[in-house]
């Protein structure tokens, strides 16, 4: 029958082409999608793992500046020398977190573009 009618076959394999092409394209964005998840995923879990590691290593070090001798407790210039590096060591950790935080924003927006 198909040869009977050339326009009407023409139009039938142009919408096959296009039914196999969508499926085609579906398929790719459902497999990119899946990669970003995973992607996702795995970053969220590494500045999971990253923080926990951070909390742990602070409360060691609490642990360890407690174990000072009782009765000490006036702030000498050496305490507050401490603090201050305590406290840029979290400033930097803060800023790693951005960082990284940042690069997972970017990460994900050019896996959008893709």
């Amino acid at each position: 029958m198909s040869s009977s009618n050339p326009l009407l076959h023409a139009f039938f394999i142009g919408r096959a082409i296009a039914d196999i092409a969508n499926e085609q394209l579906e398929k790719v964005v459902a497999d990119s999608l899946s990669a970003l998840g995973t992607f996702d995923a795995e970053q969220r879990d590494r500045l999971r793992e990253f923080s926990e590691e951070v909390l742990a290593r602070a409360a060691q070090a609490e642990a360890s500046a407690a174990g000072t001798p009782a009765g000490t407790t006036s702030t000498t210039s050496s305490d507050a020398a401490e603090s201050e590096d305590l406290q840029a060591r979290l400033d930097d950790l803060r800023a790693e977190i951005a960082e990284l935080r940042s690069n997972l924003k970017q990460a994900d927006s050019s896996d959008e573009g893709e």
